[in-house]
């Protein structure tokens, strides 16, 4: 009779490998004693993930939050695209030519962001303060763009209190316009605590997570830009 074919008898030495072979780590156990796998652990014997992992992971879910709130911003806008009350609609209000290079800049900008995550893992102090820079200004200039159509939108009576649709217009692109001027508020800080304190892991998680708040901004306007000035102007 061979050891580890009948139950209640030791598992062979060869079954003890194979199950460590699925699970090297021995993620998720603690053993009891020679070639046991009993307990749930929560981490391997490779340890808990790093600071840097659960940081992210934990943005993340702060970002998922902001994302909820901006889909109650396009459904609201969904529902009163067509309640202009008589007023213009977005056929006869949007500058798709600035509207585009509004894009461009905030798409740029978003990959300028990525590069300083690049530049800062190097721990090359100039490159990463450079494509920071870089980040800021292409940020303010899509920030400034959106800012001089507001105003010529109000200045023209086209204002938020004019219909339902401005006003839900006005609410989700100034919305994300605010993010956007936080985002900049924020990266001028990063900046200025790279300069002071260099890289530091705390340091190094904060930019991490600027660098989420970024992109999660830059997919958000491509929904922006899509769903408002792409369908509103064609409407």
């Amino acid at each position: 009779m061979s050891t580890g074919t009948f139950e209640g008898l030791p598992a062979s030495r060869e079954y003890q490998r194979q199950r460590q072979g699925r699970d090297p780590n021995r993620v998720g156990h603690r053993g009891h004693g020679p070639g046991h796998h009993d307990e749930a652990t929560g981490h391997g014997e490779s340890g808990p993930a790093s600071k840097r992992v659960i940081t992210g992971y934990g943005f993340w879910i702060f970002l998922l939050s902001d994302i909820i709130m901006f889909s109650a911003l396009f459904a609201s806008y969904a529902v009163l695209a067509k309640a202009t009350a008589g007023g213009p609609s977005g056929r006869d209000i949007f500058d798709l030519r600035n509207v585009a290079v509004e894009t461009g800049l905030l798409l740029a900008s978003s990959f300028a962001a990525g590069m300083s995550q690049i530049a800062a893992d190097q721990k090359n102090m100039l490159w990463t303060q450079a494509a920071l820079l870089v980040t800021g200004l292409l940020g303010a200039g899509f920030l400034l763009l959106e800012l001089l159509e507001f105003v010529d939108l109000v200045s023209r009576g086209f204002g938020p209190s004019r219909s339902a649709f401005l006003s839900a217009f006005f609410t989700l692109v100034g919305c994300h316009g605010l993010h956007v001027g936080c985002g900049l508020l924020w990266l001028g800080t990063m900046m200025a605590q790279i300069w002071a304190k260099g890289f530091r892991d705390s340091i190094m998680r904060r930019l991490l997570c600027f660098n989420l708040f970024w992109h999660a901004l830059d997919i958000i306007w491509v929904a922006v830009f899509t769903i408002v000035y792409l369908m509103g102007a064609g409407a």
